[in-house]
């Protein structure tokens, strides 16, 4: 698959830079050559299927994992070779928090203040209250909601430059979904301070980035701020005068889905030359209409994948 390159902040303005990255584990590359840059003061969504190698990225940005090639900075510096200046400007989430159960919600947050100088007691109690979290209960009688509630108090109380979230709502009902990511919200629209999450779930994704990455099996598909990337996608329903016994070759379409005689194509950049393309094929353009992330997802992951069994052979 060609590699692609993606417009970048600058160094200045970019809390994360990773430039060219790559990891393997044994024969699977997991990463390949993927850049990406989150600009400080964003909500920065990380989107793929499970297994596309976003946990791996974010293992890098946390310096759990040295780069093979290519080079990963937060603020700035090598997480692996200066962890101290970087771990404790983050406040990091995992999928499933690994709290201790035997503690209550109120020594949790007396056992965390120690790690951190800049703890905000006053801060944590008001996200303790808005969480609806009891100080004296128990974190192994707290339900999965509120474990990732404690777990999201634990990792943001002490205000950290960048909130490190690695598929934060996996698993949890809609409702506490949506509050984990009001939260999310409100850590950076209230202090500018920024947040990079990892989900599978795209409308978590679209409801609350300012910028989107794209996984699909260690490459990046797409990278950018979220309004550009859906202006510059669109789908064009087509009418043809003839029934189509199979999807038509329209050169630039990310893809071409239907039967008979309607068929509908999303594109990418391509909108100006379309109708001449239409024309040409016997078809007319009857509505055109704004896509979802899911769709460009889907989409962009189907051409990655057309190019890399093309380029495989």
């Amino acid at each position: 698959m060609k590699h692609m390159k993606f417009p970048s902040p600058s160094s200045a303005e970019a809390v994360v830079a990773i430039t060219d990255l790559f990891r393997r584990f044994g024969p699977k590359t997991v990463l390949n050559n993927v850049s990406l840059y989150v600009p400080r003061g964003s909500v920065f969504g990380l989107v793929g299927e499970n297994g596309a190698g976003k946990t791996t990225l974010i293992k890098h940005i946390l310096g759990l994992l040295r780069a093979e090639a290519g080079s990963v900075r937060v603020f700035g510096l090598d997480p692996v070779a200066d962890p101290v200046g970087v771990l404790g400007r983050i406040g990091y989430l995992s999928e499933q928090p690994d709290l201790p159960g035997w503690m209550r919600v109120e020594e949790l947050l007396r056992y965390t203040q120690a790690f951190y100088p800049n703890w905000d007691m006053a801060y944590a109690e008001k996200l303790r209250e808005q969480f609806g979290l009891a100080p004296g209960a128990r974190l192994k009688t707290l339900s999965k909601g509120q474990q990732a509630k404690a777990g999201l108090l634990a990792a943001q109380a002490h205000r950290p430059e960048l909130l490190l979230l690695d598929e934060p709502s996996s698993g949890l009902d809609p409702i506490v979904r949506r509050d984990i990511l009001e939260a999310v919200i409100r850590t950076v629209s209230e202090e500018g301070r920024t947040v990079f999450f990892s989900s599978h779930l795209l409308e978590e994704i679209e409801r609350v980035s300012d910028y989107v990455a794209m996984l699909h099996q260690g490459h990046l598909v797409l990278c950018g701020p979220l309004d550009d990337i859906k202006a510059q996608h669109r789908r064009f329903m087509l009418s043809f005068a003839t029934p189509q016994s199979k999807p038509p070759v329209i050169a630039g379409a990310l893809s071409v889905t239907g039967a008979g005689r309607e068929w509908a194509v999303i594109c990418n950049g391509t909108r100006n030359e379309l109708p001449a393309i239409v024309t040409a094929l016997g078809a007319r353009i009857i509505e055109e209409q704004a896509v979802s992330l899911n769709d460009i997802f889907v989409a962009q992951a189907g051409t990655a994948t057309t190019a890399e069994t093309t380029s495989s052979v």
